[in-house]
């Protein structure tokens, strides 16, 4: 039996069976997407396959270095960091082909925790859409650069004078490709192997910086497979004595790592929502109102789409990154670039986020705020000709500059507490401000430097 037919209880403890493993393993993603996760024994497992089990629910109350939040919302100390209900995802299962013969299985949170589970949050948009008759296809790509290190000599070097997988600028490069197909080619197959075919891999511009567009799907699944894509690259490198990193941005040389989400409607029949060859460009109304949902909450909502202290130095004008909540026809400048095709590719690509994401939240911040758009029937501005960065915008497009602010627009926001719920923004909120102010206790180099001798 392959992995990916497993569809029901009886299918997971078949294929275990028929492999004959002694255990398999289960993994979470936390609220910044980092996987948690363990080995599972037969019989455990079998165990909690229809009825679930308990995981520590620390892991939505620390942060991604394993510290403690230290205010309380959804857990803490007052209430002991008790067990969450999980269940597992029959149908995720998922061969590691870089382990013998071992199977992976997704959780996800549920009961009360469900409320604050970043895949039971995307969940929560996708009922919305599917109540308002809608489907919802989605794709990440992501660019992320690569290092000829370990996780011991980056730590031995500080992080500093890093050598990078390939040197100098080879945007497209069918050489540094051909020289390091062995790479390429086993992230290929790994990506097949695992249900997240890529339709395209090549070189970024910059020194050993990749970037792979993962194939579209529903969009669970397609956050599902961006969630697994950054955890398993990472893997796969480090098992080849190198480095993947997927920060927003690792150096002030080079341009920030993008994260982008092509996102496209139909209905629940499956015909377009977005596509309507009477319009100007192919946009019916429901993609100009969808758009127009996004730029209006895209500062209400940026911390989930832009998680970390990181996030934000890759929002700067000439970084390929957008600065304000701006949209326009195959406009890369902008911050959402409607992408005029057919029927079956007619899309919105989201364009904001970096490869520092978490894919189920900044998919359920994309999708949620066009369903409020085109719920709210809201038009969006004049789409921009030409570059962006020379426009001039209104307040309300500019977007927050820091992840405090980002946190405080969140908190405000009445529309994605009607979207999310209140458990969902309250804690969020909290992991983003305590972000921030362990940001504060640093001393950075640039201090040190710039004020060491002189003040």
């Amino acid at each position: 039996m392959e992995a990916r037919d497993v569809k029901t209880v009886e299918d997971a403890k078949k294929i275990v069976e028929e492999r004959g493993l002694d255990y398999v393993k289960v993994g979470i993603f936390d609220i910044d997407g980092v996987m948690r996760g363990k080995y599972l024994s037969k019989s455990k497992f079998f165990g909690i396959l229809e009825k679930g089990f308990g995981f520590c629910d620390v892991v939505l109350g620390w942060d991604a270095n394993d510290q403690l939040y230290d205010k309380e919302s959804y857990t803490g100390w007052k209430t002991g960091y008790p067990d969450a209900h999980v269940v597992p995802v029959i149908d995720s299962c998922r061969d590691l082909p870089m382990e013998d013969n071992m199977l992976l299985f997704l959780l996800e949170f549920g009961d009360r925790a469900e409320a604050v589970c970043p895949r039971g949050t995307l969940r929560k948009v996708l009922r919305k859409a599917e109540a308002m008759g809608f489907k919802a296809t989605a794709a990440c790509e992501y660019e992320f650069f690569m290092f000829n290190e370990t996780p011991k000599s980056v730590r031995e070097k500080h992080y500093k004078d890093l050598e990078n997988f390939t040197p100098g600028f080879f945007g497209y490069s069918m050489l540094r490709a051909s020289v390091e197909s062995d790479f390429y080619e086993q992230l290929l197959e790994l990506c097949t192997l695992m249900d997240m075919e890529l339709e395209g891999l090549h070189t970024e511009t910059g020194p050993g910086v990749l970037e792979a567009a993962i194939g579209y799907d529903e969009a669970l699944a397609a956050a599902d497979k961006g969630a697994l894509f950054k955890t398993f690259t990472k893997v796969l490198a480090q098992r080849n004595d190198l480095m993947a990193t997927f920060m927003a941005k690792w150096s002030t040389e080079y341009p920030g790592q993008s994260g982008h989400i092509h996102l496209s409607l139909a209905g629940l029949d499956g015909k377009s929502v977005f596509f309507d060859p009477s319009k100007a460009d192919s946009m019916s109304d429901e993609m100009r109102y969808f758009i127009g949902g996004q730029q209006k909450l895209m500062p209400e909502l940026l911390s989930m789409v832009s998680p970390t202290i990181n996030s934000y130095t890759r929002l700067i004008p000439g970084a390929w990154a957008p600065t304000e909540a701006s949209w326009g026809v195959e406009n890369r400048t902008c911050a959402l670039r409607a992408i005029p095709g057919d029927a079956k590719s007619q899309r919105v690509e989201y364009r904001i986020a970096a490869a520092d994401m978490n894919p189920y939240l900044a998919i359920a911040a994309a999708l949620g705020s066009g369903l409020w758009g085109i719920e709210n029937k809201v038009e969006p501005t004049e789409g921009i000709v030409g570059s962006a960065y020379d426009q001039e915008f209104p307040d309300h497009l500019a977007l927050p500059q820091t992840l405090w602010d980002a946190a405080e627009r969140l908190k405000k926001s009445d529309a994605a507490r009607e979207l999310f719920g209140d458990a969902f923004v309250d804690h969020y909120a909290i992991t983003r401000e305590w972000e921030e102010r362990e940001f504060r206790k640093a001393i950075t180099d640039w201090e040190m430097q710039r004020y060491f001798e002189i003040i």
